[in-house]
């Protein structure tokens, strides 16, 4: 059993990397005008391909600026774009560029690096997270916690994102995922089928007179995440 839930795993990797590779990269390269589109029928497929499902419970703010979201994994994202199809905008460590293939996923998807060793790397991500909203028109999505883990408690929250919401005066929409590190597991390196949940909270219209909004988010996320271990039996 330990064997197969091994195998499953370098399994979903690889297919997760091929359909990056072979059919979402050239597909944004060659048609860029259906981005969004694009991404979320691969995203499906691949869910599909590795044996996961999806489950909405509430509903998306299409006139959010800014989701956040508590992180476990790959599956967060391909989970997300799977369940929607409204642009957003990704913001990813800038090391993430440089790898091989997701980089150019990255770049090709228009999505927003960030460099937490440089002390300009706030005010970048504040101009285009801007940009992305005055110009662009699209969403923007985050995880607070600036990594994935496997706990059960959320990591302390990074105040870039107070700051960047307070600053643009953004609506946000925090989103708690349950489920998703069932799928594929990075830590331990197993995977099995399962169904990734998808939480969508009240948005919160954010603003410089509001200074408790960044504790109460994560308190309110965590209370959400609780209430899904104890009474549906579902870890994030």
């Amino acid at each position: 059993m330990k064997i197969f839930v091994k195998i499953r795993f370098y399994w979903g990797a690889f297919i997760i990397s091929f359909n990056t590779a072979v059919f979402m990269i050239p597909a944004l390269m060659l048609f860029g005008k259906y981005k969004s589109t694009i991404v979320h029928h691969i995203n499906r497929m691949t869910l599909f391909m590795i044996g996961g499902k999806l489950k909405q419970i509430g509903e998306m703010d299409k006139t959010a600026d800014l989701y956040v979201m508590n992180h476990q994994g790959i599956i967060d994202i391909i989970g997300l774009e799977a369940l929607q199809n409204n642009h957003i905008r990704w913001i990813a460590k800038k090391e993430l560029f440089d790898a091989f293939w997701f980089g150019n996923l990255l770049r090709y998807g228009e999505m927003i690096s960030l460099d937490r060793s440089n002390k300009a790397g706030l005010r970048k991500l504040i101009k285009d997270v801007q940009i992305s909203k005055e110009e662009l028109q699209r969403p923007v999505a985050i995880f607070p916690e600036g990594t994935r883990t496997d706990k059960q408690a959320l990591l302390s929250f990074k105040q870039g994102t107070n700051i960047i919401a307070k600053k643009l005066a953004l609506r946000v929409q925090p989103i708690v995922i349950t489920g998703s590190k069932k799928i594929l597991n990075e830590h331990d390196y197993t995977a099995h089928s399962g169904t990734v949940h998808y939480i969508f909270l009240p948005s919160i219209e954010v603003d410089s007179s509001n200074e408790a909004w960044f504790d109460t988010l994560q308190k309110d996320m965590q209370e959400v995440i609780d209430a899904e271990l104890h009474d549906h039996h579902r870890s994030r």
